[in-house]
């Protein structure tokens, strides 16, 4: 899909899909379930690179807009995830999820409730 602004609801709408993904999936595990179970890690680490890259297709115009979402930390983190796969720390995926996650999602709700 084409980087301009009228696709920007779409992309917001996958970062808020795989943001929700991330944290359904923490649903009723604790940090230490997290760090035994690989299908989760594996899980949460697909939601967070794919959240990152719904967010790398919003436009600059629509960034600069919402200056609240932290796109440069998101967009970073994803490639992080891709280009530096050896050295996830699941601490900072785990914490990501269950500390970031909740706001981001109301950010991107508030966003997409204005524009509707």
């Amino acid at each position: 899909m084409k980087r301009s602004p009228e696709n920007d609801p779409f992309h917001l709408q996958d970062m808020m899909e795989w943001a929700l993904e991330a944290q359904e999936q923490t649903d009723g595990e604790t940090r230490n379930s997290f760090e035994r179970d690989r299908r989760l890690q594996l899980a949460l680490l697909y939601a967070l690179t794919t959240l990152g890259e719904a967010a790398s297709k919003v436009t600059v115009e629509c960034r600069q807009a919402n200056p609240q979402i932290p796109w440069a930390t998101i967009i970073g983190m994803r490639n992080r995830l891709i280009h530096n796969y050896r050295k996830v720390v699941l601490q900072v995926v785990w914490d990501t999820v269950v500390v970031d996650i909740p706001p981001l999602i109301a950010e991107i709700r508030r966003i997409l409730d204005a524009e509707t």
